[in-house]
């Protein structure tokens, strides 16, 4: 339930495992956490069905209806920002909590709303709670997670955001019939209120947070929960020794308890923020906003988008579900070395496509390639990185702002895409996303440790290491 709580203090050795009954507790306790992750999908899925019918009922032109889309993002950038100090002022569970509120409050404004200028409040007051879900929910699970499944347990976070994009076209097309857009809203309540239930009444506080302020017997009794008393008191005593570590090096750098400006935090912050942009940059939303035209061009009916979003909801789920298989047997550095290549190829093949005027049925396969080559890598594994790559001291910071980052840069793709294909043509922007993939190849191959199996000191000499800041002891290898 501490980062990396799988060694004795000052050693490399492992601690008692943790027993069944204990992982099977903390594997619910991440299965509702994630709750949160499915409100942060279900909320940018819904709209586009809710769309269809909202600008009849309400007369919204095409900018009216753009901004109605994209509102929510500008609200989840100021969400992601805010969510690290608040995370480390209130606690990740009380934050949890205020997240299941704010989306209720959003999804109330929604469902009631009587205009444009209502229903743009209620998008913004969502995207304030999906960014700071989406920044809360990784580093809360890491904090709970043993090293032994925390890659599982991070990517339990992106299989919940694509089961809510996929159960928000669901929904749209359940009440497709006679426009019941507000319906559609209404049902983003249920998950709001199983969040709010699970932080008031189920849920720990994260017990890295607990040690953090000084709670030390709080934080001993809910480890003790799963992994009894004898190792409990290891945990504790070896999250106390890093915590007092990371205070005096920031104090050292004289970084004023700004700790993502600390010199030995900057290679994680790099690697964070650059993943957070190449995720988007990379083009997964405007390939899939795109995607139906592709569809059209082979020959098949488009018309229906509704469905056409479920059969790439299904993609993305199933792909997803192969990276959790993978992300703790395989790694998470080959996971997304593999997924960056696969786009790459896919991506500058459908531009090729577009330009060459090959057959519609290459063109469908690339597309498909490219999805499904991002849902099975960099897409889920992002997520888990942001809870593994920052120590401990400014986790909930460093998540913060790399969330952030990925909100401005999905924000800034989606204005960006248009433009750009009326300028150069759909081709040759499909190759700027190829080379943008490339690169960030490059990058991961170089920069990006492996954390399978390592605690936050093993990643961190690993980083320094790789940024040209060697330490005088080896990096250390991962744990089988």
């Amino acid at each position: 339930m501490v980062q990396g709580f799988s060694r004795e203090p000052g050693t490399h050795g492992p601690l008692t495992a943790v027993p069944p009954a204990g992982l099977r507790k903390i594997q619910w306790w991440a299965a509702a956490i994630a709750v949160g992750g499915f409100l942060f999908g279900f909320d940018t899925g819904v709209v586009s069905g809710a769309l269809l019918y909202v600008r009849d009922d309400f007369h919204l032109n095409s900018f009216e209806q753009g901004s109605v889309v994209s509102v929510l993002l500008i609200g989840s950038v100021i969400g992601a920002l805010g969510a690290g100090r608040l995370a480390d002022r209130w606690g990740r569970r009380r934050l949890l909590g205020v997240v299941g509120a704010v989306f209720l409050v959003g999804t109330a404004i929604a469902v009631f709303s009587t205009g444009y200028a209502v229903l743009l409040v209620a998008r913004i007051v969502l995207g304030l709670a999906v960014g700071t879900a989406s920044a809360l929910v990784p580093v809360y699970l890491s904090e709970i997670s043993p090293t032994s499944i925390r890659g599982r347990l991070l990517t339990l976070n992106q299989l919940m955001i694509t089961i809510g994009i996929l159960v928000a076209y669901l929904v749209n097309m359940a009440f497709s019939s006679g426009g019941r857009w507000r319906e559609m809203f209404a049902c983003g309540a249920v998950p709001a209120l199983v969040l709010v239930a699970a932080a008031l009444w189920f849920l720990p506080e994260s017990p890295q947070w607990q040690i953090a302020r000084g709670q030390i017997e709080q934080a001993r009794a809910a480890i003790a929960k799963v992994t009894g008393p004898d190792t409990a008191d290891q945990v504790v005593e070896l999250a106390r020794q890093r915590i007092a570590e990371d205070k005096a090096k920031q104090a050292a750098a004289g970084d004023g308890g700004q700790g993502l400006r600390a010199p030995d935090v900057r290679p994680a912050l790099v690697v964070g923020l650059t993943l957070a942009a190449v995720q988007q940059f990379g083009g997964i939303n405007t390939i899939i906003y795109y995607a139906p035209t592709i569809i059209e061009q082979t020959g098949l009916n488009a018309s229906n988008s509704i469905f056409y979003s479920v059969a790439i909801g299904v993609i993305n789920l199933l792909m997803t579900l192969v990276a959790i298989r993978l992300v703790d047997r395989v790694g998470r550095r080959p996971l997304v070395l593999i997924s960056l290549g696969a786009m790459a190829v896919s991506v500058f093949l459908l531009g090729l496509a577009f330009v060459a005027h090959l057959a519609s049925g290459l063109t469908l396969l690339f597309m498909v390639v490219y999805i499904a080559a991002f849902a099975g890598g960099l897409g889920p594994v992002f997520w888990t990185l942001i809870g593994e790559i920052f120590p401990p001291a400014v986790r909930a910071a460093g998540s913060s702002a790399s969330t952030a980052v990925n909100w401005v840069s999905n924000f800034v793709v989606s204005l960006a895409f248009l433009p750009l294909a009326n300028s150069l043509g759909q081709g040759q922007t499909f190759w700027i996303f190829a080379a943008i993939c490339a690169g960030a190849f490059v990058f991961v191959r170089r920069y990006l440790p492996e954390t399978r199996g390592r605690d936050s000191e093993q990643i961190q000499d690993d980083l320094a290491h790789r940024f040209g800041h060697d330490t005088e002891a080896p990096v250390p290898a991962e744990r089988p």
